[in-house]
């Protein structure tokens, strides 16, 4: 049987390509587009089959969704000071693929469930994709091809030598909602693994269990994270105001910030390191205050506390980072957790040897021990040529020098940016293995504009980014944007990746860690296609923290500059949830596919034409800009200062 060919194929139907999905079929409601999801449900991470009752957002209500469809409220009792349990995000992601239809069908009737990707080749003039469903093994081919199997699929499982002896679980944190460790009575203790958020999450629900509990933080390795805790004096929704609002990026020596007057004191004078030093320094006791690591008694001690203390300062980011979303989480964990910060040498039936010879006894291990790319399914061949990591060792030797001299090069106008890169505090650097992502933009290969990379890069709020990069994505894959030169997108690569080892360490090694980037990188994106309509009027546009209703314009501004295929367009934005306008070019007929891996859907007729002209339902940019400006002058648009004033008095003490 011929293998079915779809105009789009996206990998993956998490978070970011369910938005990479919905804005290309914005634009292109006839095409014939599939997702392909290995799980039975969508979300990745947030996936149904994934979260469990304990588990949390790290994003405020109202901040942690689509800008075109608002959450429901979750109820008081599964709220935590803002945040909220992850279920209601698994629910919201069903029920946005099921709001959003074109041609009449669905994204969830676009999504081929349970469908493992093996492999991706390229051939035919487009791409060949080989995979594996309940039924057997399938192929299918697409002209175009979206990669948003993301960061957090594939388990980073630890090297546990002796693991055959051990006769007991071993667990990574993917499989921990569906197992029965909490409430098994025969599994009295458990040890955790790992010392970033995850492992915390799993530490503290062990405990509440019952059951006792050894933590272990490999010596080999980047340290115990930085957490903060959302019962702080600072709330979950001042922390994300703080991190997005434009005038407090400022503060980050961050290469998407603007080359301004302001950038340049802050970051190349004396006067303004010495002020960002302070700003720093007061970030570090701010977080530092909650777990009181060296005043926690002679218990805490005994336990081994104090080794959760982060080695490096916030700024650096070296080790992960979290909110802790639990009450009474630095109690609980002092007075009921033995915390070790050393290597593991081998596992016994039963028991963890450690290097420093101490044996312990344990009936299962649990890892939070982190993630690794969801990229195996190509080929050697195509992962050099399409810039994304591989082993040190398979990369060929003469792109390794190309590479090498750029990177040295942009190094050195880093360091001339931001000289306080130039010392980076004392640390435990990770060895690299792999060589970076080389990404224009995070997105684009650099030599085939044919395939795209969507939520390849690290940041903190995932739904925004996700959008920005959908509407990038899109343009890219179109042929709207005007790149510049290959050479100046090398150099363009080749000065991020420079940037990111200098400015986030042994995170920075992988070329995607932009945490505390995310306003300055969707400003980007949207500023490469000429797009503004996200952006506020004078002070507000500094002061005001980003959010989900800047992008409620995004969309209409883009077909306006951009144009759209006529069709039928979504029903989402029929009940009022999007902007813009879609025509109906002409009435659509049933397209039938003998291929299982293709549904039967509704399709316009076999014209196809891009609707680029004004009409009064769509406002021009001029008047969208007018519409922004008014806006931002209306009392009602601007949030409270208040924050900002109980903030910035304290940098200059």
């Amino acid at each position: 049987m011929e293998s079915p060919r779809f105009d789009v194929a996206v990998v993956g139907a998490g978070i970011c390509g369910i938005a990479a999905a919905k804005f290309y079929l914005d634009i292109h409601p006839n095409c014939k587009l599939i997702l392909l999801e290995n799980d039975a449900s969508v979300g990745g991470v947030w996936n149904q089959s994934r979260v469990f009752d304990t588990f949390y957002t790290q994003s405020p209500f109202g901040t942690w969704e689509y800008s075109d469809m608002p959450m429901p409220q979750p109820p008081e009792e599964d709220m935590f000071n803002g945040v909220f349990k992850a279920k209601y995000t698994s629910q919201y992601l069903e029920d946005y693929i099921d709001r959003h239809m074109y041609m009449g069908q669905t994204i969830r009737q676009r999504i081929k469930f349970n469908f493992g990707v093996q492999r991706i080749t390229k051939g035919n003039g487009g791409w060949i994709i080989s995979g594996r469903d309940p039924s057997g093994q399938a192929v299918l081919q697409s002209s175009k091809l979206i990669i948003a199997s993301g960061l957090t699929s594939v388990p980073n499982m630890p090297n546990l030598p002796g693991h055959e002896r051990f006769h007991n679980p071993i667990l990574h944190q993917k499989d921990f909602g569906q197992s029965a460790i909490l409430s098994t009575s025969d599994l009295e203790n458990i040890t955790v693994l790992g010392g970033a958020k995850s492992a915390a999450d799993l530490v503290y629900d062990c405990v509440q269990a019952g059951k006792r509990v050894t933590w272990i933080i490999r010596k080999t390795g980047t340290g115990p994270g930085f957490f903060v805790s959302a019962e702080s004096r600072v709330s979950p929704r001042t922390i994300y105001a703080l991190s997005t609002a434009r005038i407090i990026t400022t503060l980050s020596p961050s290469l998407f910030n603007a080359d301004s007057w302001w950038n340049r004191f802050l970051q190349r004078t004396r006067m303004g390191r010495k002020q960002l030093a302070k700003f720093w320094i007061a970030t570090d006791k701010a977080v530092a205050e909650a777990p009181n690591f060296n005043d926690r008694g002679l218990e805490a001690r005994k336990n081994g506390f104090q080794n959760l203390k982060p080695h490096t300062p916030v700024m650096w980011q070296n080790q992960g980072a979290g909110l802790i979303n639990r009450p009474n989480f630095w109690d609980t964990i002092a007075q009921n957790v033995q915390v070790y910060h050393e290597d593991i040498q081998e596992l016994g039936e039963g028991t963890i040897r450690l290097k420093t010879g101490e044996d312990i006894h344990c009936d299962a291990i649990l890892c939070g021990t982190g993630w690794i790319p969801s990229l195996d399914f190509f080929d050697q061949g195509l992962l050099a040529e399409l810039g994304i990591p591989q082993a040190v060792e398979n990369y060929p030797p003469d792109q390794a020098k190309i590479w090498k001299a750029l990177e040295n090069d942009a190094d050195q106008e880093v360091l001339d940016r931001f000289p306080i890169l130039a010392n980076p505090p004392e640390h435990y650097h990770t060895p690299v293995t792999e060589t970076p992502y080389r990404l224009y933009k995070g997105i684009a290969p650099l030599r085939d504009d044919s395939i795209a990379f969507v939520g390849h890069v690290l940041v903190a709020n995932y739904f925004r980014v996700a959008e920005c990069q959908a509407i990038w994505a899109t343009a890219y894959l179109d042929g709207r944007i005007k790149l510049p030169p290959l050479e100046q997108r090398r150099k363009d690569v080749a000065l991020f990746v420079a940037w990111c080892r200098r400015r986030y360490l042994s995170n920075g090694d992988r070329g995607h860690w932009i945490a505390s980037e995310q306003t300055g990188y969707t400003d980007t994106l949207f500023h490469e296609l000429g797009l503004s309509s996200h952006r506020r009027f004078w002070l507000w546009d500094a002061f005001v923290p980003s959010n989900k209703k800047d992008l409620h314009r995004v969309r209409a501004e883009y077909i306006n500059k951009f144009g759209q295929e006529i069709g039928l367009g979504s029903s989402a934005e029929k009940n009022g949830t999007t902007g813009g306008h879609h025509q109906i070019r002409n009435s659509s007929q049933e397209l039938s596919e003998t291929h299982p891996l293709f549904k039967p859907h509704q399709a316009a007729g076999s014209v196809r034409s891009i609707h680029t002209t004004s009409s009064p339902s769509r406002p021009s940019i001029s008047s969208t800009a007018r519409i922004c400006a008014s806006q931002a002058r209306s009392p009602k648009s601007a949030v409270s200062w208040s924050w900002l004033r109980k903030i910035l008095p304290r940098v200059g003490r």
